[in-house]
Order: C-alpha cells, then sequence, then structure tokens
C-alpha cells in the first residue's frame, strides 16, 4: 500500500540519538508514512541504528544518499525515492514537533503546494540557537511574506510538507546547504501556487552539534532570496534553469 507520507530524514554521524527522534516521530505520525533515513556514507554513525530500528518496523527505510556529499542532496535523494504524495522534511535532531507532521500533511492534501512549519507567525516561537542566525531567518521570512507575498513568514525553515509531483515538476536546484526549503517556497511564490504555514515552536538541539555555518550558506540563501521577489513565470521558465543531472547520480536505492 502506498504511503501517505514520506518523511525524508538526512543525517550525519547522529549515532544513538537517532532512536530518541525516530521514536517520537513513529508515536507521534498517526497517517500512514515510511521514513527515510539518508545518509552520505556507511561509516556514518547514525546508520546501525537505523537499521536496527529499521528491521523492527517496516517503516523506516535506511538509505545512501549517491547523489553528492552534504544535506541538500541528501534531502534531493530522500524525496526522489519517496513514493508518497506528500513528502515531509524534518531534522534529526529534534528541534521540530513531529506532531506536526500530519497537519502539514494534510494542508497538502487540501491542496497547497508548499506547508510551513513557522515559528514567526501568531502562536510560533524559536527557543534557543545561535542569535544572528535566528535574526536574518526572522527578518528574511517577514520581507518575502510582507513583500515577496510567499504565503509563510518563515520561508527559511527545513521543516515543511511538499506536493511531491510539484517537486518533480520545479525540480531542486540547491546543492549545498539547507536552502531547499527557501528554494521551492520561492518557486511556488513565482508560480502563484498556494503555500501556507501553520505556527510551530522550535527547539534548539539538546545533544549533539549542529553542522549549520551561516557564513557558508547565505550566498545560497540570498540567492533564492533574490529569486522569491519578480513577476508570475511559468513553469516551462521555471524547469529551463534546471542544471542537467551529473553522469555520477544514481537512481536512489534502499540500504537496509
Amino acid at each position: 500500500m502506498t504511503p501517505r507520507i514520506s518523511v525524508v530524514i538526512p543525517v550525519y554521524n547522529e549515532g544513538a540519538n537517532i532512536v530518541r527522534c525516530l521514536d517520537r516521530i513513529l508515536r507521534a505520525v498517526t497517517l500512514s508514512c515510511e521514513i527515510l533515513i539518508v545518509y552520505d556514507m556507511v561509516q556514518d554513525s547514525t546508520v546501525p541504528f537505523a537499521r536496527e530500528i529499521g528491521r523492527r518496523d517496516a517503516r523506516v527505510r535506511p538509505m545512501l544518499n549517491t547523489y553528492g556529499r552534504g544535506p541538500a542532496n541528501a534531502i534531493r535523494f530522500g524525496i526522489a525515492a519517496a513514493k508518497a504524495p506528500v513528502v515531509v522534511v524534518t531534522m534529526a535532531d529534534g528541534s521540530d514537533d513531529p506532531r506536526q507532521i500530519d497537519e502539514l500533511a494534510r494542508l497538502v492534501d487540501r491542496g497547497v503546494v508548499v506547508a510551513a512549519a513557522s515559528r514567526y507567525m501568531p502562536g510560533g516561537q524559536q527557543v534557543g540557537g545561535p542569535r544572528v542566525k535566528g535574526m536574518l531567518s526572522r527578518w528574511a521570512g517577514r520581507l518575502l511574506y510582507w513583500f515577496a507575498r510567499t504565503g509563510t513568514r518563515d520561508a527559511t525553515n527545513s521543516f515543511k510538507a511538499y506536493d511531491s509531483e510539484f517537486v518533480r515538476q520545479v525540480g531542486i536546484e540547491s546543492r549545498a546547504g539547507f536552502e531547499i526549503g527557501l528554494e521551492l517556497t520561492a518557486k511556488a511564490t513565482r508560480l502563484r501556487l498556494p503555500v501556507a504555514e501553520i505556527p510551530t515552536i522550535w527547539l534548539d538541539r539538546q545533544l549533539g552539534e549542529t553542522n549549520f555555518d551561516v557564513g557558508r550558506f547565505l550566498p545560497s540563501y540570498l540567492r533564492w532570496f533574490r529569486f522569491a521577489f519578480g513577476r508570475r513565470l511559468t513553469l516551462e521558465k521555471v524547469q529551463s534553469r534546471l542544471p542537467a543531472a551529473p553522469m555520477e547520480e544514481n537512481e536512489p536505492s534502499w540500504q537496509q
């Protein structure tokens, strides 16, 4: 049976932390789902724990990313491998609230192409995290919401649900960091497709260290921030931007 939701989780040396993350998601999600744990190398410390849970619960599918290292490639790989009509991207660090996965997916069921969990709308909150990163994210979200009419005040948050067909049509150009959420929101905005949001409380990770580097990823975020502003585009125009698939990319495969 085809699941209703594919949950994509990029991981990098989460180790035993993934056990708590998966336990919370498996308890919280009530809709039929698959959970794709996408790692870059078989030596990743997350792998043995994810495989053990996958042996006990068929919804969990550890997958080796063959699109190239880094979170953007892992997310692209996971979305390409997803079986469900709705894809939800969430992080392994426990910052996102898995109880909201069902709600985000239901928004997509109702017709939106991007459903965002928003820290910056009424009822939302960000607890902890780097101050500069939070300030930049908050003001970028406000400017995009007010002037580009993105439909969400938190375009940079990675915790989003997507219409799978929409993502396949517009493609993903990002290859570096976590800017895919902003890219797909910007593309939906330029295509004048519906984007919606629900409030979320984001908690800074309690275990391990973040891999996010503001200085390294900022140029990519600025690229999509600028792209969100502009007149309506056709799908053909958006598709014409897509890079050719590199020869070394393989079809997604399940590595149990």
